[in-house]
């Protein structure tokens, strides 16, 4: 059907949607700049709000650039404003959401992904043509934003909800067993288990010298001794029967060879040991994630980073909307015998697979 057809009222209704997409993707721009300007922070110190100066001050920041930021926030209905003081604030509602002090709920962290994507537009656009993909080193600031992220969903859940997903683990980790993260990126997850459970032995590998680099900084600045972390391709792992648990947190999908990886993990694993794998929760059938609430977030950052730095390398492409149909059948092919899937309460965007040889 033709737009020369198609009812006139539908047209304007679809023109409202992109308008309502488009302020949208504005302000999750200056969500990310909120977030990363302390802005948000500086406004939940100040109850009773302040004007433009007021805030600026508070911050530390230009007055300017401030009162602009304020225009997109006001008009965006997270910053309320009364135009007879003109005082600022940030409803306590909104800084429950958008606060470091909010944390682990703190969603202006998220914001930051949309700029580092787009950050790499050209490059996407261009392998759309010859599909070979874009390799990480060419996205700013990922490996800080994926820490600071991972800090919220995953270091900080670890006790309370993700390690009890298997029975007696936690029992085990304070008795001493040896432990490998496969992608461990910054190494927020091991350093956090070293620290809280001294008796066992932690390693966490990935292919970027960024992120290990990150990783090792921390160890010797805490000066832990029971986690160490190296420069290794998931791919290359060639231990065997060596590790208690084995752990990869949103790691798998973005593998140049994820199938080589999981058969490289499950021999890895000593015989009565436990593979967790935390992936995107969703169906690998695209009309299954119609109603999914973060469906169009996920096949994004999927079609602009996580495929994408996959077929870079020459790889799989899985995205990360591979979805637990395909998780499942290739956890199989690698030789695991038992799959378990859990969705946990404090985590809406991810399924934990608990995975036994």
């Amino acid at each position: 059907m033709s737009a020369l057809t198609t009812e006139p009222s539908r047209i304007e209704q679809f023109g409202e949607r992109l308008a309502g997409i488009y302020n949208d993707a504005a302000l999750t721009l200056m969500i990310s700049i909120g977030h990363r300007t302390g802005l948000f922070d500086s406004m939940h110190r100040m109850p009773a709000g302040g004007t433009s100066q007021q805030i600026a001050e508070e911050s530390g920041l230009n007055e300017r650039y401030v009162r602009e930021w304020l225009g997109a926030m006001t008009t965006g209905r997270i910053v309320e404003h009364d135009h007879t003081t003109g005082a600022y604030w940030l409803p306590e509602e909104h800084a429950a959401m958008l606060t470091r002090s909010a944390a682990p709920t703190n969603l202006s962290v998220v914001a930051q992904f949309i700029p580092v994507l787009a950050s790499v537009e050209s490059e996407v656009v261009a392998a759309f043509g010859h599909g070979q993909g874009v390799p990480y080193s060419a996205y700013d600031r990922f490996h800080e934003v994926m820490a600071e992220e991972s800090g919220q969903t995953v270091v900080a859940a670890l006790e309370e909800h993700i390690l009890p997903v298997v029975p007696g683990l936690i029992e085990r980790l304070e008795s001493g067993i040896d432990v490998m993260d496969v992608g461990c990126g910054a190494g927020r997850a091991m350093i956090h288990l070293a620290e809280l459970y001294p008796k066992s032995r932690f390693r966490g590998v990935d292919f970027s010298e960024e992120a290990v680099g990150m990783a090792r900084d921390v160890v010797r600045e805490r000066g832990l001794r029971n986690v160490t972390f190296d420069v290794v391709d998931a791919a290359a792992v060639d231990d065997e029967a060596s590790y208690d648990l084995i752990t990869t947190f949103d790691a798998i999908h973005d593998q140049v060879v994820p199938d080589r990886v999981l058969a490289n993990i499950r021999r890895a694993l000593r015989p009565d040991g436990v593979y967790l794998m935390q992936e995107i929760a969703g169906s690998s059938c695209v009309h299954c994630n119609i109603d999914a609430p973060m469906g169009p977030f996920t096949y994004t950052i999927s079609c602009m980073h996580c495929m994408s730095v996959s077929l870079a390398g020459g790889g799989a492409g899985l995205g990360a909307a591979w979805g637990r149909e395909l998780a499942q059948r290739m956890l199989g092919e690698a030789g695991f015998g038992e799959v378990e899937i859990h969705d946990l309460p404090h985590d809406a965007m991810n399924h934990y697979y608990v995975v036994r040889r």
